[in-house]
């Protein structure tokens, strides 16, 4: 028996590395195209003998990178503190006050999941026109915190139900403790895992939103890596180096954090969606 789980395990093991090697090919092709020089045109999968690393310079000034990376990091910083803010305080009492309001309230926010964001982006876009907050950083805010609160609040609702022990609160409120006492002190520090999920999965998609920023975030100064690089990408169309090296500054933050966060990443993921 022992000697089949070993054989199960190396096998899992085996089939895992090829498909980690397998998704890692094309950052391997953007690295080797980004290093070559110009007029280079040789083979994707070779290194470059001569390693240009004055690309990702003149890519980082010819794209204005500087002013879409302080514009993405703001935008994804705040909207990220929000969510965890917001969709956390939301979904306590919706974990532990069972009512039918609360529960008609969470089915309402999983109802909400289901429908494909585009389909509010005219009467969006005509009420931001209306309200006057075209070309701000705040409505991009406003609209990502309103995109992904409910994905938020539905996997801290199913962590908290299936992770956090009732008892420590209510050992907690035996010795005097409020209810914002018990959230702050003992019940949000143990939202760990699934607030490092809750990063990953909302900053990733806040960092690549295109299809909004394209619409509302038109001036210059407010623009985002996604739509400046569009631009980018088209005006450089014939030197691939420059724009594989823009490509690589735009997601090495967002593998960072990954990396920072991946020990928590599936715990917090699966435990969010086990009694959700």
């Amino acid at each position: 028996m022992d000697y089949m789980n070993k054989r199960k395990k190396a096998v899992l093991s085996f089939v895992a590395l090829l498909i980690a090697l397998f998704h890692l090919i094309p950052f391997y092709i953007l690295l080797t195209t980004s290093l070559k020089e110009r007029g280079d045109f040789s083979s994707k999968w070779t290194f470059p003998t001569e390693i240009a690393f004055g690309n990702f310079k003149e890519a980082w000034e010819s794209a204005n990178l500087g002013g879409a990376f302080f514009n993405t990091s703001i935008i994804t910083f705040i909207s990220a503190v929000l969510l965890i803010f917001v969709g956390s305080l939301a979904a306590y009492p919706l974990a532990r006050r069972q009512t039918k309001v609360n529960k008609f309230i969470f089915m309402l926010f999983i109802s909400i999941m289901v429908i494909p964001p585009l389909t509010a982006l005219v009467p969006l876009y005509q009420l931001v026109v209306d309200i006057g907050m075209m070309n701000t950083r705040q409505i991009a805010i406003f609209n990502n915190v309103a995109a992904y609160l409910p994905l938020t609040i539905f996997l801290y609702v199913g962590f908290i139900r299936s992770t956090i022990p009732l008892e420590l609160e209510e050992a907690a409120r035996l010795d005097g403790a409020s209810t914002m006492g018990i959230f702050f002190k003992i019940v949000f520090p143990l939202l760990k895992p699934v607030t490092s999920s809750i990063l990953i999965i909302s900053c990733v998609y806040i960092w690549n939103d295109y299809q909004f920023a394209i619409f509302f975030l038109q001036a210059e100064e407010v623009k985002t890596i996604p739509v400046v690089l569009s631009s980018f990408f088209g005006e450089n169309a014939n030197r691939m180096n420059l724009v594989a090296a823009a490509a690589i500054m735009a997601v090495l933050p967002m593998v960072i954090l990954f990396l920072i966060l991946q020990k928590h990443f599936v715990k917090g993921l699966s435990s969010g969606a086990m009694k959700g």
